[in-house]
């Protein structure tokens, strides 16, 4: 096993979940050369990653096939032993049965699953984690026991976020692709609250993301709020969440960025739950939830542009009281 490549080019937190499986290739081939396929943008959450050779770079928003033939022509090249396809989509099924590996692997649900090597069954909503279902593609190649995502700040990281670490603190990443997935504003609101008035919070998030903190800030009254959305890189604000006392996400990427530094979090689920496997990974770790059962929970896997059922219980009915405990 000299050469493998490992393709996930989805969201965020799909990818940093699927670092465990470098982890783990690594642990049982630590000479082999370690590829790993992203989506264009993701590639600075593996800047100086100890045990990936290259990252190939998929530019999904401009010339997307054109760049799909490219980077078939360049894998083909490279004569994979093993090319490890995580995704269930098409193009990635096509650039995994076109890359020349000399074995590939994927998940059932490929459309194009029967022309690989090795199709391993794939399951939503059993409580299996995303990091156990993504092993099972590799379960026979490593040693025994199942490694967790991982990714590696540079002490540049860490000095870039130094002079924020010092006192307590805490972060919170409010924002979400979907708005079922994303905490309310007046809720967060809540939580400041009880946030001690001498502790900074940090607001964490995309470029995108500034209005959202914005519109925190201004409706707190907690006289230490400092919005970062926008201004830190993956690893950084990966960087400032390991020494946070604690941080507060949705069910969405900055949960797993958390998790793979192993810091502590406290991970909020509306319209998602945590049986279908993408939850929190931090020894410090836990999820919360509305109390209630509702029946419209969950309403998808991913979540909606607004609640369905116009009340968007699972969000609001949420009891602060939770959070406040881990503070």
């Amino acid at each position: 096993m000299n050469k493998v490549l490992v393709i996930q080019s989805a969201s965020i937190g799909d990818v940093i979940l699927a670092t465990a499986l470098i982890e783990s290739l690594h642990r049982s081939f630590p000479e082999a050369s370690i590829d790993f396929l992203v989506k264009k943008g993701n590639e600075t959450l593996f800047t100086g990653h100890p045990f990936l050779h290259k990252v190939i770079t998929w530019n999904k928003r401009s010339g997307k096939y054109t760049g799909l033939l490219q980077i078939i022509r360049q894998i083909r090249k490279t004569k994979y032993d093993l090319v490890i396809n995580i995704q269930r989509f098409f193009l990635t099924g096509l650039l995994t049965i076109f890359s020349g590996g000399r074995e590939t692997r994927g998940f059932s649900k490929n459309p194009l699953a029967l022309l690989f090597t090795c199709r391993i069954k794939h399951q939503i909503g059993n409580n299996i984690h995303e990091v156990n279902r993504n092993h099972a593609l590799i379960s026979d190649l490593v040693v025994s026991g199942n490694l967790l995502p991982h990714l590696y700040p540079s002490i540049s990281d860490e000095a870039a976020v130094d002079h924020l670490t010092s006192g307590r603190y805490y972060t919170i990443s409010p924002a979400s692709l979907w708005f079922t997935k994303q905490y309310p504003v007046q809720k967060w609101v809540e939580l400041f609250h009880h946030i001690p008035p001498d502790a900074n919070v940090f607001l964490l998030g995309a470029p995108d993301d500034q209005d959202i903190c914005n519109d925190i800030i201004a409706q707190s009254l907690h006289p230490r709020i400092i919005n970062l959305a926008g201004k830190l890189s993956f690893l950084q604000s990966a960087a400032l969440m390991k020494q946070a006392r604690m941080n507060f996400t949705n069910d969405s990427a900055p949960m797993h960025l958390a998790s793979a530094v192993n810091a502590p979090v406290t991970a909020i689920y509306c319209s998602t739950v945590p049986e279908f496997g993408f939850g929190p990974l931090s020894d410090n770790s836990v999820i919360v939830e509305v109390s209630e059962k509702l029946y419209c929970r969950p309403c998808g896997l991913h979540g909606f542009r607004s609640c369905p059922e116009g009340h968007f219980k699972c969000a609001v009915n949420i009891d602060t009281a939770q959070l406040k405990q881990r503070l």
